[in-house]
């Protein structure tokens, strides 16, 4: 299986494990700046140099006797679940991508068909009942992680803690989690672990997020999206998230953590 998912300095300072929709547009920036000097131009997603990535060939040796030996600082970026399986709804659902398409081609029509989802469109200014469509989306998200059915899990909405243990698995060991609603904190402890070719100013880097504009914005807040029901799919599909990365399940209006990560306990749990 090797390292997928796992981004790595070509100056090997450290080692990034993706997780999608927790800041790794901005994450994966930082890296490319911190061994260039410069940030990348376009989206990092789309870098095939300056930036080692398991999904490049010329990268996997380096990056699988990096982990293995766990040679360099190694960390991840989690967010609360409410608002990351949110966020994969507007984005890759209700949005237009960055080709100027919908996302995986036929996938928002076979929505619309299987289980009545609407997303609208730019020529209606994206006007349809989000909280109903969201709720709908929820009961797909969860057909397809519990029983990878009418598709397989999308990386986008499929568990944090089923990406994060990839890497454990496989020989990696975590020396940093940190919270993407406490972002400058969690990323200045990582840069002031290592040391890299050109120093980070986080208080000027940008925030990249590649997806922002291109679709509907959400018109309520968080807790509106999610009654009884939805609370209990979002628990099925996401309770090691909710238990591991102290996040609170009971208020979905509460995006902070209620706890401290535990390092030696995700590795336990999810090196099973």
């Amino acid at each position: 299986m090797g390292f997928p998912g796992t981004w790595m300095t070509e100056s090997e300072s450290v080692v990034y494990r993706v997780v999608p929709k927790c800041a790794c547009s901005t994450i994966g920036q930082i890296m490319f700046y911190s061994d260039h000097g410069r940030f990348f131009d376009g989206d990092i997603h789309d870098a095939t140099e300056g930036l080692n990535k398991w999904a490049l060939a010329d990268s996997q040796p380096l990056i699988e006797q990096n982990v293995k030996a766990q040679r360099s600082y190694a960390f991840n970026c989690v967010r609360n679940p409410y608002t990351r399986i949110l966020s994969s709804f507007f984005d890759k659902i209700c949005g237009i991508q960055r080709n100027g398409r919908r996302y995986r081609g036929n996938l928002v029509p076979m929505l619309a068909q299987k289980y009545g989802i609407e997303v609208g469109a730019p020529e209606d200014g994206f006007e349809f009942d989000q909280i109903q469509s969201f709720r709908r989306f929820l009961l797909f998200a969860r057909d397809t992680i519990r029983w990878r059915r009418p598709m397989e899990p999308d990386i986008h909405w499929s568990a944090m803690s089923g990406h994060i243990s990839t890497f454990i698995h496989n020989g990696g060991r975590y020396n940093h989690i940190f919270w993407t609603e406490d972002f400058n904190a969690g990323m200045a402890t990582v840069l002031g672990a290592i040391e890299t070719p050109h120093a980070v100013d986080l208080a000027k880097v940008p925030r990249f997020n590649e997806s922002e504009g291109h679709g509907p914005k959400r018109a309520h807040p968080v807790e509106a999206y999610f009654d009884d029901l939805s609370m209990h799919l979002v628990y099925e599909i996401y309770k090691k998230d909710f238990q591991l990365f102290r996040y609170d399940f009971e208020n979905p209006g509460n995006k902070m953590p209620i706890g401290e990560i535990d390092l030696e306990e995700v590795h336990a749990k999810l090196g099973e």
